[in-house]
């Protein structure tokens, strides 16, 4: 064992697993990453990560010689402490599968030195940290925090440590205060209980937000208001303040959110207490990701139903992969594949739909369109000229939720702007005379 730089253990080298090990690597500690599958961890050794976030395959180069990756468990031995950090998989209805956990949990005790530390990093229910059968001064649960796509910035630069213990008025173990240190944040230690639940309790403060929001923003559009007008003067009230997430968006999507609403209401169920809210939070998820549809059933589809569709954007955030719960899904239920030519920069659309036209690039979606929709908010669409847009497709209706195109842009190049939280930006008149759009 090593006083001041122990090696740290993670196991579990999915999205959470793989950005902390680099950025643990990154901040001076030697790390041992262990995944209990040998045709990934040959990936990783080969330089082909498993997930997509930005910054990550660099911030592993880097640091390549304080990494290890391995498929035999025996090598956690070496480990002061070990990190239980496999991606907790949820079903459509946010429902946890924790057998996972369990079976890796099971693996690491059996390999790990008997006075090594077994932290939980992956999101559990309540209750579930205390079960395990390690000793409780050797136990420890702590709060993950990531975000798809901004993910090594959180893992480098940590708001804080939320940290479950046994005794929280007792000193937390030298070492695994030795390598919390090193990330130079606060260090909050309480009841596993509480560590469980706070990040839930974050959770439930952000979907709040996010439903007022919403709620609001479809409001402005009916009512001439702007909603990017009003949040300024939301964000300098300090009750609610300049980072709080109050941008309207097209219901929750990744999982994580999901999961933490179904937890609460399955503890309110058991217990019988109160958690209303959390399922108009939940209902309001499911009306919002239909808002693409709506705009475009009442603008194109009730007239014309074999309307011709181009779609920009797959997975449910930018900068991620996954397309769990995505707002694209909810659109393309609503939809017949064969009208719909969709592109996305990192998700396959044959991995969706088999029966999906794949664009090449986004221009080439928007060929012989009669209505566009920007579903995910990649930087590379908000790059898009509105003209090549306009003259590529066939119709005249662009579906912008997040506002990535200027609207009087795109209303000159004669195309009708629909952008979450206003009214819609009609396409000008003598852009449509001259033939701006074919």
């Amino acid at each position: 064992m090593t006083a001041t730089r122990p090696v740290i253990g993670f196991a579990g080298l999915t999205h959470l697993g793989l950005n902390m090990a680099a950025a643990s690597a990154a901040r001076g500690f030697q790390v041992i990453g262990f995944h209990d599958d040998t045709t990934t961890v040959d990936a990783i050794n080969g330089g082909d990560l498993p997930v997509n976030e930005p910054g990550l395959d660099a911030l592993v180069t880097d640091n390549r010689e304080r990494l290890i990756f391995t498929a035999d468990a025996k090598d956690l031995a070496r480990c002061d402490l070990v990190y239980v950090s496999v991606d907790v998989p949820t079903d459509d209805c946010g429902q946890s599968d924790l057998d996972p956990i369990r079976t890796i949990i099971a693996t690491v005790e059996s390999a790990m030195r008997d006075d090594g530390l077994l932290i939980v990093l992956c999101q559990v229910p309540p209750g579930f940290t205390r079960q395990l059968s390690r000793e409780p001064a050797r136990l420890y649960y702590q709060v993950e925090t990531l975000i798809f796509g901004r993910a090594v910035e959180r893992a480098m630069h940590p708001e804080r440590f939320i940290v479950g213990c046994a005794v929280p008025t007792s000193p937390i173990d030298t070492r695994l205060a030795t390598y919390l240190g090193a990330f130079d944040c606060p260090i909050l230690p309480m009841r596993y209980e509480s560590a469980e639940l706070a990040k839930i309790s974050i959770n439930m403060c952000l979907v709040a937000s996010i439903g007022v929001a919403n709620t609001m923003a479809e409001v402005c559009e009916n009512i001439g208001a702007d909603w990017s007008e009003i949040v300024p003067a939301l964000r300098l009230d300090a009750r609610i303040g300049p980072k709080s997430y109050i941008t309207p968006g097209l219901g929750l999507a990744g999982g994580n959110l999901e999961r933490d609403l179904a937890t609460v209401t399955g503890l309110a169920d058991s217990f019988g207490t109160d958690a209303g809210i959390v399922r108009a939070w939940t209902s309001n998820s499911a009306y919002r990701k239909d808002w693409c549809h709506r705009v475009l059933a009442r603008e194109i589809l009730d007239d014309m139903p074999d309307a011709k569709i181009g779609v920009l954007g797959l997975a449910y955030k930018e900068d991620t992969h996954s397309t769990k719960n995505a707002p694209s899904l909810a659109l393309l239920s609503h939809l017949e594949a064969s009208r719909v030519t969709i592109h996305d920069p990192v998700v396959r659309a044959t991995d969706v739909n088999p029966g999906l036209n794949a664009a090449d690039n986004p221009l080439s979606a928007c060929d012989g369109a009669d209505a566009v929709v920007i579903v995910t908010p990649w930087q590379q669409y908000g790059d898009l000229d509105p003209d090549d847009i306009a003259h590529r497709m066939r119709g005249r209706l662009l579906i912008d939720p997040f506002g990535l195109l200027p609207g009087n842009s795109v209303a000159a190049a004669g195309l009708d702007h629909f952008v979450l939280g206003r009214g819609p930006v009609r396409a000008a008149t003598d852009a449509i005379r001259k033939g701006t759009h074919a």
